[in-house]
């Protein structure tokens, strides 16, 4: 006699489904790991080249990978001022903003102000205004990153429609960078005068990031100075 044992086929695909789930969190743990590693490897190497990183951060209402908010991260500990960047546009090892010079990078500006988190907020005092242009900048760029190379020593205009940030001025660098190539690091991003974009335009920008330098302004996006050109 040939004995069958015939199993239920709602239990046969139950258990098809717990395992699917089973190697999709597993999938999510591994990513999770790998995703934590490589923030806080990149973490170590922007406080390399800023200096130690403040124990606070801007986080956004709205998560910025769901079309919210960038999350603000401070350095007050490097050159005079406070150093504002982001961490979000490559979160995942492989992915993200890139260009000719970093397979990966993230954004950061400068203000000569020492930071004062308290008046972030506050665009009655001069660290919020500028703050909130730094913010508002930061955002764009990094939207912007998402879809087009953005290059050291290329500048950038904001069309004049644009709230608060229209017709700003912009030309971008390989910040603490002597290398032609790395895995990973810093795009700065300086607001400059017209004039000054005017004149990178027609000379390159590289002989306008020189004149900054020379002036002493670079690389700080205040705009209470005089332009170099």
């Amino acid at each position: 006699m040939i004995v069958h044992n015939v199993r239920n086929p709602f239990v046969i695909e139950a258990e098809k489904v717990a395992a699917m789930n089973d190697e999709q969190d597993e999938q999510e743990d591994q990513d999770e790991i790998a995703a934590q590693e490589w923030y806080d490897q990149k973490s170590a190497l922007m406080v390399g080249i800023l200096g130690e990183e403040h124990n606070m951060v801007m986080h956004a209402i709205i998560p910025y990978a769901i079309g919210g908010g960038l999350d603000l991260y401070y350095f007050p500990n490097g050159i005079e001022g406070t150093a504002v960047a982001t961490k979000e546009l490559s979160e995942i090892p492989g992915e993200g903003s890139s260009n000719d010079v970093f397979d990966f990078y993230e954004l950061v500006m400068f203000t000569r102000l020492p930071i004062s988190l308290d008046d972030a907020q506050n665009e009655s005092t001069a660290f919020g205004q500028v703050h909130g242009s730094i913010n508002a900048i930061l955002n764009s760029i990094a939207s912007y990153s998402a879809q087009a190379t953005l290059n050291p020593h290329e500048t950038c205009e904001f069309p004049e429609d644009f709230e608060r940030i229209g017709g700003k001025c912009l030309i971008f660098d390989a910040y603490g960078s002597d290398e032609d190539h790395s895995e990973f690091g810093l795009l700065l991003v300086m607001e400059i005068h017209r004039s000054e974009m005017d004149f990178a335009r027609k000379n390159g920008g590289e002989k306008l990031i020189a004149k900054l330098k020379k002036a002493g302004v670079y690389p700080y996006s205040d705009m209470d100075r005089s332009a170099v050109v």
